[in-house]
């Protein structure tokens, strides 16, 4: 079978906050050395799918950047491969509109999906983090002969409010779909992951679903009761790290001994674009405890239960502690961070304290995003020398040190500069 990879790329991805300020969602890194969207494009050709279709529009650039033409996943080929399809403005109405939502995205892309001549085509969202042999779910679909599949899973009632929930028959057939419900009884999840007959998908998006923008708002909701709409249950790890607390437990759950994320199974390996960097060196009086040290990273103080990337640097007597530090993070010396999320090229100034308070006052601004004393900083930020930031602190990116107040950040503050 002839298999089209469609990854939805564009979002925005509010629920991260400052770190999507300047990126994608599907661009932000994780685990380290990884970005989310990873996992979708090394699942496709781990499963042996090799016409890839990447779906950007929201702050495209690092994406574009970290994917170029494919060669860490092998899909740099002349035939199928990986096309990066930008956004664009159509010709419907005087001044033309822009795309509105995920089908929307794939509307405005059929021309591409036609010429592919595909027998089905696997729409995936590209900011989830999982290993899926996607033939399994092909397969389910071609024996059902149904007109749409999706993947689903099972997950806590009380977290339905962050997804498309959907009610099975005892054959698996979705009979509905309520996209984000306050309440439901439903313990079934969509993963945002939807094998579509080729001709079908064309039909429908040029045809009766003209005016459906989303494929989780509009479409799959009203396809339920319209089309032959088959489940796929997944049992293995997935998470959504659509907000900054899924986000921190997924990256913290790489730490445990035996993590239902396996990053390195041989047999599944998760592909990404990996600079030459020198080994990790661990200074003769650091302490390391439980952590993720990346490529290039040199830690000279104390370090326990964080993920820290490549290149980043921890000064002697600093301590880092339940942390997520990015790329070319700087931790200057006697600085103490703690419940941190820092992303790239943040500068964090000698004998500074941040996560230090331990007052859990949510932030002001956001108190249903940060509220678990996790303190974010958006990248190239400078924090600094011996100031005291709380917990719940969001600052904002690019921000040099004069911009922070003389008498420190409370929690639940947030700086923008």
């Amino acid at each position: 079978m002839n298999i089209l990879a469609m990854i939805l790329a564009g979002g925005e991805g509010r629920g991260l906050g400052v770190l999507t300020s300047h990126r994608a969602e599907a661009a932000v890194p994780f685990g380290g050395k990884y970005r989310l969207v990873d996992f979708s494009l090394s699942n496709c050709v781990n499963s042996g799918i090799y016409s890839v279709g990447v779906l950007t529009q929201y702050q495209p650039r690092s994406l574009n950047d970290h994917i170029a033409i494919g060669k860490p996943w092998d899909l740099d080929r002349a035939r199928g491969g990986v096309r990066l399809l930008q956004p664009f403005q159509s010709a419907r109405g005087a001044a033309g509109t822009w795309q509105e939502g995920t089908a929307d995205a794939v509307r405005f892309n059929l021309e591409f999906v036609s010429e592919s001549e595909a027998d089905a085509v696997l729409i995936l969202a590209g900011d989830h983090i999982y290993k899926m042999d996607y033939n399994l779910l092909l397969r389910a679909h071609l024996d059902s002969r149904a007109d749409v599949t999706i993947g689903v899973r099972s997950v806590n009632p009380h977290d339905a409010q962050r997804f498309g929930m959907v009610t099975l028959d005892s054959d698996g057939r979705v009979t509905h779909f309520e996209e984000k419900p306050k309440r439901t009884r439903s313990s079934q999840a969509s993963m945002g992951i939807y094998a579509f007959k080729r001709a079908f998908l064309q039909q429908w998006l040029h045809g009766e679903g003209l005016l459906h923008h989303d494929f989780g708002r509009d479409v799959l909701p009203t396809l339920t009761q319209n089309a032959h709409v088959q489940s796929y249950s997944f049992q293995g790890y997935w998470a959504d790290v659509g907000t900054i607390q899924a986000y921190f437990e997924a990256n913290m759950a790489l730490l445990g001994e035996t993590p239902a994320l396996d990053l390195y199974d041989a047999d599944w390996v998760i592909h990404t674009r990996s600079e030459e960097r020198p080994a990790v060196y661990v200074g003769a009086h650091a302490r390391v405890d439980g952590n993720l040290l990346c490529d290039g990273c040199r830690v000279e103080g104390t370090v326990t239960r964080s993920v820290i990337g490549p290149g980043v640097y921890i000064a002697p007597g600093a301590v880092v502690r339940d942390s997520i530090l990015m790329k070319d993070t700087y931790v200057g010396e006697g600085a103490m961070v703690d419940r941190v999320i820092a992303d790239k090229r943040v500068n964090i100034g000698a004998g500074a304290q941040v996560g230090a308070d331990g007052d859990n006052t949510p932030n002001q601004l956001s108190p249903t995003r940060l509220n678990t004393g996790i303190t974010v900083i958006g990248k190239r930020t400078q924090i600094p020398a011996n100031i005291s930031i709380g917990r719940n602190v969001e600052i904002f990116a690019n921000l040099p040190a004069n911009m922070f107040p003389k008498e420190g950040v409370k929690s639940g503050e947030t700086v923008m500069g």
